[in-house]
Protein backbone atom coordinates (compact mmCIF):
# COMPACT_ATOMS: atom_id res chain seq x y z
CA UNK A 1 0.00 0.00 0.00
CA UNK A 2 3.26 2.13 0.74
CA UNK A 3 3.45 1.99 -3.60
CA UNK A 4 0.15 3.76 -4.26
CA UNK A 5 0.37 6.76 -5.62
CA UNK A 6 -0.21 10.90 -3.82
CA UNK A 7 -3.57 10.72 -5.05
CA UNK A 8 -4.42 7.33 -4.69
CA UNK A 9 -4.00 7.44 -0.76
CA UNK A 10 -6.03 10.47 -0.81
CA UNK A 11 -9.18 8.53 -2.04
CA UNK A 12 -8.34 5.28 -0.68
CA UNK A 13 -8.50 7.76 2.69
CA UNK A 14 -11.55 9.51 2.06
CA UNK A 15 -13.48 6.16 1.45
CA UNK A 16 -11.90 4.62 4.45
CA UNK A 17 -12.85 7.50 6.48
CA UNK A 18 -16.44 7.68 5.41
CA UNK A 19 -16.46 3.97 6.22
CA UNK A 20 -15.54 4.59 9.46
CA UNK A 21 -18.20 7.70 9.13
CA UNK A 22 -20.82 4.83 8.76
CA UNK A 23 -20.71 3.89 12.16
CA UNK A 24 -22.98 6.28 13.38
CA UNK A 25 -25.86 4.48 11.43
CA UNK A 26 -24.66 1.12 11.98
CA UNK A 27 -22.32 1.14 15.57
CA UNK A 28 -21.30 -2.59 15.08
CA UNK A 29 -19.33 -1.83 12.27
CA UNK A 30 -16.72 -0.34 14.80
CA UNK A 31 -15.70 -3.75 16.06
CA UNK A 32 -14.11 -4.83 12.81
CA UNK A 33 -13.41 -1.44 11.58
CA UNK A 34 -10.90 -0.23 14.46
CA UNK A 35 -8.80 -3.09 14.06
CA UNK A 36 -8.60 -3.02 10.06
CA UNK A 37 -7.97 0.73 10.07
CA UNK A 38 -5.11 0.66 12.37
CA UNK A 39 -3.72 -1.86 10.05
CA UNK A 40 -4.78 -0.33 6.68
CA UNK A 41 -2.84 3.19 8.35
CA UNK A 42 0.08 1.70 9.23
CA UNK A 43 0.59 -0.04 5.77
CA UNK A 44 -0.69 3.19 4.23
CA UNK A 45 2.50 5.19 5.71
CA UNK A 46 5.33 3.92 6.94
CA UNK A 47 7.57 4.23 9.98
CA UNK A 48 6.35 5.90 13.34
CA UNK A 49 3.76 8.49 11.39
CA UNK A 50 1.83 5.24 10.36
CA UNK A 51 1.97 3.89 13.40
CA UNK A 52 1.39 6.83 15.49
CA UNK A 53 -1.44 7.41 12.54
CA UNK A 54 -2.61 3.65 13.22
CA UNK A 55 -3.09 4.29 17.17
CA UNK A 56 -4.68 7.46 16.69
CA UNK A 57 -7.56 5.83 13.62
CA UNK A 58 -7.90 2.77 16.45
CA UNK A 59 -8.38 4.91 19.20
CA UNK A 60 -10.70 7.12 17.40
CA UNK A 61 -12.91 4.25 15.68
CA UNK A 62 -13.15 2.00 19.02
CA UNK A 63 -13.82 5.25 21.38
CA UNK A 64 -17.86 5.60 20.61
CA UNK A 65 -18.21 9.69 19.20
CA UNK A 66 -14.89 10.26 17.73
CA UNK A 67 -15.97 8.54 14.05
CA UNK A 68 -16.44 12.01 13.08
CA UNK A 69 -12.68 12.53 13.15
CA UNK A 70 -11.01 12.03 9.98
CA UNK A 71 -7.71 10.04 10.87
CA UNK A 72 -7.14 9.34 7.11
CA UNK A 73 -7.54 12.37 5.56
CA UNK A 74 -6.01 14.03 8.17
CA UNK A 75 -2.85 12.00 8.30
CA UNK A 76 -2.80 12.73 4.45
CA UNK A 77 -2.62 15.84 5.19
CA UNK A 78 0.15 16.16 7.42
CA UNK A 79 2.44 14.04 5.35
CA UNK A 80 1.66 15.74 2.10
CA UNK A 81 1.30 19.18 2.52
CA UNK A 82 2.49 19.95 6.54
CA UNK A 83 5.42 17.46 7.14
CA UNK A 84 6.90 18.27 3.46
CA UNK A 85 6.72 22.42 4.29
CA UNK A 86 9.02 21.37 7.67
CA UNK A 87 11.63 20.39 5.29
CA UNK A 88 12.10 22.99 2.97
Amino acid sequence: MENLSKNQKLWFGLICDLIGMASYAFPPVDIVWAPLSAYLMIKLYKGNVGKVAGLVSFLEEAIPGLDFFPSFTLTWCYVYLFKRSENN
